[in-house]
């Protein structure tokens, strides 16, 4: 028995007190929902309503029924309701992981959408490179996150890809901060710091085969996977890293230059399992993109304020020797 339905069929003729109107309201003939409330009434051992009389009236046990059958179906609603948000996503617990070197700025807008999008959804963010992602999403520890490309993995989907221009972050005193753009073959003998392989190797390889291919062949490759240590490793010397605008922001000691011809971009996208992947990473995955393409970047100084003639810090590679 569709104890629902009958219930719902009953409730409305309760509040019509007419089985044909309430026909009408329901887009039903009159005799098969008179049945069904009958059906309802030997399933519960009582009448009702009264039929005796011309006008149709609640027994006391069809009063008593019509409250909690209210609430019932209330609850129905509510629980399909439940249901379809969680289908779609904008409810429960999402895993998504993120790269370490992700900008506080980037991380509150993309936080800022998720909870503007689907407010009842619970976002658990992990810092985590773009290895350790591909393996926890394989190992469905993670539900989603944003990794660095090339990517090569069975059983993932990814998102939109967002490429984000490369520079050269060098200290400001040095001759190179001086020109509006420097080539990579400018950095000769110098040594380049990035991150472990590990982290990203696909894009580690890529970075160094372009690097070959403009004529710089760094003298030793440094890792760096904290941002400071690498702003220590560039401050110190002898060394450059080629990142995003923005990373240079959270130093006012580093320049970022970019690459003349522009050879590289490091291009990013979520990625969630291809196969009972969580109703929102898709979600996930649109917003980051959206963010990352919104990511303000920070356009060079002119060459004339490369230098500052007062410097507020110390001097770490002087060129006037």
């Amino acid at each position: 028995m569709d104890l629902l339905r009958h219930l719902r069929h009953f409730v409305v003729v309760a509040h019509e007190l007419h089985f044909g109107r309430a026909a009408e309201v329901l887009g039903m003939a009159q005799p098969p929902l008179s049945q069904s409330v009958q059906r309802l009434e030997r399933e519960l051992t009582v009448e009702l309503f009264d039929r005796s009389r011309r006008q149709v009236r609640l027994t006391t046990a069809g009063e008593l029924l019509l409250g909690e059958a209210e609430e019932l179906l209330a609850g129905e609603g509510r629980l399909r309701n439940l249901m379809v948000q969680v289908r779609a996503g904008e409810l429960g617990v999402l895993r998504a992981g993120v790269p370490p070197e992700t900008p506080a700025a980037t991380l509150r807008a993309l936080l800022a959408s998720l909870a503007t999008r689907a407010p009842g959804l619970d976002v658990e963010l992990h810092e985590l490179t773009t290895g350790e992602q591909v393996r926890m999403l394989g190992e469905r520890a993670l539900d989603v996150g944003l990794v660095h490309h090339p990517v090569t993995a069975d059983g993932l989907r990814f998102g939109t890809p967002v490429d984000v221009p490369l520079g050269v972050l060098l200290p400001r005193t040095s001759p190179l901060a001086r020109g509006r753009e420097v080539t990579l073959g400018a950095l000769a003998g110098l040594d380049l710091v990035a991150a472990p392989r590990a982290t990203a190797p696909g894009w580690h390889d890529r970075l160094l085969a372009v690097c070959r291919q403009q004529g710089y062949r760094p003298a030793r490759v440094r890792p760096a996977r904290n941002p400071e240590f690498l702003f220590g490793l560039v401050l110190a010397g002898g060394a450059v890293a080629v990142e995003p605008a923005m990373v240079a922001r959270r130093e006012p000691r580093i320049a970022w230059r970019p690459i003349a011809g522009a050879p590289l971009a490091r291009r990013t996208s979520a990625a969630w399992p291809e196969r009972s992947a969580h109703p929102a990473a898709s979600m996930f995955g649109q917003l980051a993109a959206e963010v990352l393409a919104d990511a303000e970047p920070v356009v060079p100084a002119p060459a004339e304020m490369s230098v500052p003639a007062v410097r507020p810090w110390p001097v770490l590679f002087d060129t006037t020797g």
